[in-house]
């Protein structure tokens, strides 16, 4: 399938983003706005960038990760819909820095971004920050890094924290993440998942769904958690917790999910079973501990597309695509109608700081009336209906002083 066949096809399954690409081609609410993204450059973030093109931006897009851009899609993407695309797969990182800073040698209105790097390197010229209105931030490793930005005083304009919208983390992190975490592995390595002894690190919104869904496919599913609350909720959920130095002595599959580093190190190696298989669905590829792990055991031999083996002390250890995000870089990604709901939250979002005066320079939750917006369009488009509440109810839901 072609780049342009893959877009189409995924225009057709996304009808919340059409619904308000509809919109934008009346309105035009980015006329004479220009708006830079760095995104996984596949189909689904295609048709993202074209809706904000239909509402009057002139937009330019780089990768946010150096093996997750389709190039197929990147080419149609800019012959067939008009968007300047300045992205390849397999980058080094100083091609991959050289393609952001093409993104914002235009001097943008308005950031997408999925991550933080090109918010990190708008920030380093004052030229670039001081025109930009603000911006959006699309995963849980990109708004810590934007809260330790603002904290420290150094974001220098408004961002909107994307992933911790309703309609983006309940159904993006959760089963997006989880579907399209065994979409890579399985992609990756032709392997089955009933049986497998399979360790989950983190048991946020992406931890859990893959948790779950490894479990509905036959593994046995061990957690590992720093936070107390989610090791208990792991626990009462049916799931052994332990510590990952211990439970990786049994693990035929360890996944990570935290957007933490060293989550897995060359030492904890040591312990783990001959064949075991390390895949991250965090974000960066240092929650595996790559580099440590090249440094002492050799930089590896590739076995299959997207599947290196180390010898770690006459042990086979397989790490699935460099450590970096399985589920964009073995696989497809999430799956298209989860894309949806979050980049529609992305393009209404866009529309918000497009339309507002100047804000403060601090990270803004997505307002709840675009939650809202989403919710509803994805019912409309699904023909699913809810019940609303009386004015009886509304009125006791807000009173006090009717008790048992």
């Amino acid at each position: 399938m072609d780049g342009k066949n893959k877009i189409e096809w995924a225009l057709t399954w996304m009808p919340v983003l059409g619904t308000v690409r509809e919109r934008f081609s009346k309105e035009k609410p980015f006329k004479g706005l220009k708006v830079a993204m760095a995104l996984h450059l596949e189909a689904k973030t295609a048709v993202l960038a074209y809706s904000l093109k239909v509402g009057g931006a002139e937009v330019r897009i780089a990768g946010c990760n150096p093996l997750s851009t389709d190039d197929e899609v990147a080419g149609s993407l800019k012959n067939d819909f008009g968007v300047q695309v300045f992205a390849r797969r397999g980058v080094n990182r100083e091609e991959y820095y050289e393609f952001l800073s093409k993104t914002l040698e235009f001097g943008p209105d308005i950031i997408i971004d999925d991550g933080g790097d090109l918010t990190a390197l708008a920030l380093k010229d004052k030229s670039t920050y001081s025109k930009i209105l603000g911006g959006n931030e699309e995963t849980t490793t990109g708004v810590v890094r934007l809260r330790n930005m603002e904290r420290e005083g150094v974001l220098k304009f408004p961002m909107f924290d994307v992933n911790d919208a309703l309609m983006k983390h309940l159904f993006d992190n959760r089963y997006g993440t989880g579907q399209s975490t065994i979409d890579g592995i399985i992609s990756a390595t032709n392997l089955v998942v009933a049986g497998k002894n399979v360790v989950v690190a983190g048991y946020g919104w992406c931890g859990r769904g893959i948790a779950n869904r490894m479990r509905g496919m036959g593994a046995r599913v061990t957690v590992t958690e720093v936070d107390p609350f989610k090791s208990i909720e792991a626990y009462m959920d049916g799931f052994e917790v332990r510590r990952m130095r211990d439970a990786i002595g049994d693990a035929d599959l360890v996944v990570t999910a935290t957007g933490v580093k060293d989550i897995v190190t060359s030492e904890m190696l040591k312990k783990a079973k001959d064949g075991i298989i390390l895949a991250n669905s965090g974000h960066f590829n240092n929650e595996i501990a790559v580099e440590d792990i090249e440094r002492k055991f050799g930089s590896g031999k590739e076995v299959r597309k997207n599947v290196k083996m180390y010898n770690v002390g006459g042990k086979r250890i397989y790490i699935l695509s460099e450590g970096r995000l399985v589920n964009i870089t073995a696989g497809q990604g999430h799956p298209v109608e989860i894309m949806d709901l979050s980049f529609s939250i992305q393009a209404l979002t866009a529309e918000y700081i497009a339309r507002r005066e100047k804000l403060e320079p601090k990270v803004y939750p997505v307002p709840a009336e675009i939650d809202k917006q989403v919710a509803f369009i994805f019912l409309k488009s699904h023909n699913l209906k809810i019940d609303r509440l009386s004015r009886d109810q509304k009125k006791y839901i807000n009173s006090w002083n009717e008790g048992t």
